[in-house]
């Protein structure tokens, strides 16, 4: 059936998924209370101080029928509860005096007071004491700051004089983060609503709206396909630190472009360089459908290369676990490369060691932590294993291996090793920890935050095209695609600063 498409199963989904959200929303709302709030309520309200009726047409004398200014006594009992979700502390009663509410009664004077708590929570009545801020004088009634654990009251049974039963009675005062107001007790007879009126208003407008939405994109499937979308084949190379992303990206642009095969084959930087500069030349004048990506700019002599400045990475070096330093001064890094340091002990380290595991002379990795670290090349190979010494040379143990994932791998298993890697990299990596720079945290968040001159090993990923492809070419695309186009979610995600963003704006453009 025409409308069995993806778009059209994503849309009812999420139709159904709203709808069950609205029922979940009705559920919290039901049983779960979410402020901290004091209710209270007039419990009994009668005349005793005048004649009554006693309900079977008899007339009794009052109680105070004789007492002077009495003769419109009432009782009155009023119930204070904490009826919320939360517990209700003594600081959280938000009025400067002592006490914490104010009992005002209308045209009514107070003659005495009885306080009332359930024998559970006895422990409440220390806290009805004039030290407290308990006292009442005319019409007003201060009660103290009483805590209350969800669920807990107490009453107050008053003997009034100078007014009618049913005058309005209201309690002063204020809770932190809730509210104090009346409450009703229900009898038999009532039958309490479901849910308030605010979650019957939300739940029944989301459900419209998902709805509505639901049915508008099963009705019309028009969308154009993204601005810029171009078919047949291309082979994305060069830097394995930025793999993760690329893989991300060629998944994601042949979703949304279709027609288009993205291929990442990645052996480092340099390497990528080389291969797009040698097709470039076997393709007699027009550009290959090859676009390489390097870890900084590529090498001077290659003229024919046209950069697009796509992102900041932030590299760090690393350290197996059994290594318990937390971070270096760039001097003992260099010291640590030129062989001077063999032993982590010598660092205040463990009795380790060193053994220097690198990557290869293709990558873009090794070449920013020689120009932005060691501001050195790095000393000769002499590890074919990264244990033993094969070859003569420095006293330290030093490898080299292809890839950003076996550096990692190695330094993880292999106690007193040490390598370098794209900060991301590490993620979910076990057995290794990151180190500081001359105490600077290997970040991207200081980078947002404008902070360029503390950490320094960091890099500008370059895109390299051989001369500059047609415009709607797979490669154009591609490339425009990671750089200002929606890629730049991708890379954002991924750990890494696009050069589009003002953030990294800022950075591709200062620096070469």
């Amino acid at each position: 059936m025409e409308w069995l498409s993806a778009e059209n199963v994503v849309a009812v989904g999420t139709a159904v998924l709203g709808v069950l959200t609205s029922v979940a929303v009705l559920w919290y709302e039901l049983r779960v209370p979410r402020r901290k709030r004091i209710g209270y309520r007039v419990q009994l309200d009668t005349p005793v101080g005048r004649e009554a009726h006693d309900g079977r047409a008899n007339v009794r004398r009052g109680w105070f029928a004789d007492v002077p200014g009495m003769e419109d006594a009432t009782l009155v009992l009023l119930r204070i509860e904490n009826d919320g979700s939360q517990s209700i502390d003594e600081d959280d009663y938000r009025r400067r005096e002592l006490h914490g509410l104010e009992v005002v009664l209308t045209d009514r004077t107070i003659k005495g007071l009885v306080v009332s708590v359930p024998r559970q929570a006895g422990h409440l009545m220390g806290h009805f004491t004039e030290t407290a801020g308990l006292r009442y004088e005319g019409s007003e009634l201060c009660v103290p700051r009483v805590p209350l654990n969800r669920g807990e009251h107490f009453k107050l049974l008053m003997l009034l004089s100078g007014g009618g039963v049913g005058r309005p009675i209201r309690i002063e005062g204020g809770i932190k983060d809730g509210e104090v107001k009346p409450n009703r007790s229900t009898t038999p007879d009532d039958k309490p609503p479901l849910f308030s009126r605010a979650a019957r208003v939300i739940t029944v407008l989301l459900t419209a709206c998902v709805v509505v939405l639901a049915t508008i994109i099963v009705v019309r499937d028009d969308r154009p396909p993204p601005m810029g979308c171009a078919r047949g084949t291309l082979t994305v190379t060069g830097s394995t630190a930025f793999r993760p992303v690329l893989l991300r990206l060629a998944d994601r642009y042949e979703k949304e472009c279709a027609g288009s095969t993205v291929t990442v084959d990645t052996h480092g930087s340099t390497a990528g360089i080389r291969g797009l500069v040698e097709k470039g030349a076997a393709a007699k004048g027009s550009s290959p459908a090859v676009v390489a990506l390097s870890d900084g700019p590529a090498p001077s002599g290659y003229a024919e290369l046209q950069p697009t400045r796509v992102a900041v990475s932030v590299f760090t070096l690393v350290v197996n676990d059994d290594v318990t330093l937390t971070g270096l001064t760039l001097d003992q890094v260099r010291r640590l490369y030129r062989g001077e340091i063999t032993n982590w002990r010598e660092l205040d380290g463990p009795n380790l060691a060193v053994r220097l595991v690198s990557r290869d002379a293709n990558s873009g990795t090794r070449q920013v932590f020689q120009r932005r670290v060691l501001q050195e090349g790095e000393p000769a190979n002499t590890s074919l294993d990264c244990v033993h010494r094969d070859n003569p040379g420095p006293d330290v143990v030093r490898c080299e291996l292809e890839g950003t994932e076996q550096v990692l791998a190695m330094v993880a298993r292999l106690p007193g090793a040490v390598g370098y890697s794209e900060l991301r990299a590490t993620d979910g990596v076990k057995g290794l920890h990151a180190l500081r720079l001359d105490g600077n945290e290997p970040s991207l968040d200081a980078l947002r935050a404008g902070d360029t001159d503390g950490y320094p090993y960091r890099e500008i990923e370059y895109a390299y095209t051989y001369h500059r492809p047609p415009a709607d070419s797979l490669a154009a695309s591609f490339v425009a695609f990671m750089s200002r186009g929606t890629g730049q979610d991708v890379i954002r995600d991924l750990g890494h600063l696009p050069c589009a963003t003002p953030e990294g704006l800022r950075i591709c453009g200062e620096e070469n």
